[in-house]
């Protein structure tokens, strides 16, 4: 069995894994070595037909409280099962691939996966965990999350991608006003804000999120995950561009098993069985 540093996975039925950060002593703050895990986890999951749909939680009260910059290891903790890479930030030119080898390529793997994947938040998701609440697809917030980038209250930028993926969400103005003016939001305005796509209790929200994810990987893998990908795209092109890329991928969508099948269960008035091909 593979062991993670820093995070935990559990398999649940129909393709749903639980992916959960476990320091709850340093309040799931990431170190190199758990970031440098969760991009191999990534690839994994990417490669592996059995896994649809990926939710991401913490272990105890903080989803994740960012970067540990303030348990005497940091950057600098090592792998545990693999060995160890230069940590960097010891120069600028250190700095530079440091983000583009640890932080920023954890935020790139999760937003590159085709799987679909769930950001449970079940308290503070803060800098590094803000981002990685972001990068994934859906977010179910608990009423005890906060949220937020922070990182000028020690002088620091969110060079893990923060940025960009808050102007996603908040446009031009409201990243502005999220950023420099050093915000942390409760789980209500997060909602309010379009941070989030829904809020529930504590109790609920683990339950919540795996009935979400039950949801998605019933659905036809293959159209879903075409169709995820077009839309990120879209998000970054011009319409003629977004209109070509879906073209191109419906070429191949329209031609699969699981639309024989819908528009069988659909003549017949039953529920659709997708994901029955080697595509799933």
């Amino acid at each position: 069995m593979t062991t993670y540093q820093g995070f935990t996975i559990t398999e649940h039925d129909d393709g749903v894994r639980l992916v959960t950060l476990d320091r709850p002593e340093r309040l799931n703050a990431m170190t190199q070595g758990l970031k440098r895990d969760l991009v191999e986890y990534a690839a994994a999951a990417q490669m592996d037909d059995a896994v649809r749909v990926l939710v991401f939680t913490g272990a105890g009260r903080a989803f994740c409280s960012g970067d540990d910059i303030g348990g005497g290891d940091g950057y600098r903790t090592p792998p545990a099962t693999v060995p160890a890479i230069a940590p960097g930030h010891d120069s600028s030119i250190g700095t530079v691939n440091g983000l583009r080898v640890y932080s920023q390529a954890l935020n790139v793997a999760i937003r590159s996966l085709d799987k679909l994947t769930i950001a449970a938040l079940n308290g503070p998701a803060v800098q590094t965990g803000l981002s990685l609440a972001l990068s994934c697809d859906f977010r179910i917030a608990s009423d005890r999350a906060r949220l937020g980038s922070a990182t000028l209250r020690f002088g620091l930028m969110p060079d893990e991608g923060g940025h960009a993926l808050l102007l996603q969400h908040l446009g031009l103005g409201g990243t502005l006003d999220f950023l420099l003016r050093k915000r942390i939001v409760d789980a209500d305005e997060a909602l309010a804000l379009g941070l989030v796509h829904e809020v529930t209790t504590a109790d609920e929200l683990l339950p919540r999120a795996l009935a979400l994810a039950a949801e998605l990987a019933a659905g036809p893998q293959a159209a879903m995950r075409m169709l995820k990908r077009a839309v990120y795209v879209a998000a970054d092109s011009t319409f003629a561009g977004a209109l070509e890329d879906i073209a191109l991928r419906t070429g191949i969508t329209d031609h699969h098993p699981d639309v024989r099948e819908g528009m069988t269960a659909f003549r017949e008035k039953r529920p659709p069985r997708f994901n029955g091909a080697a595509a799933h």
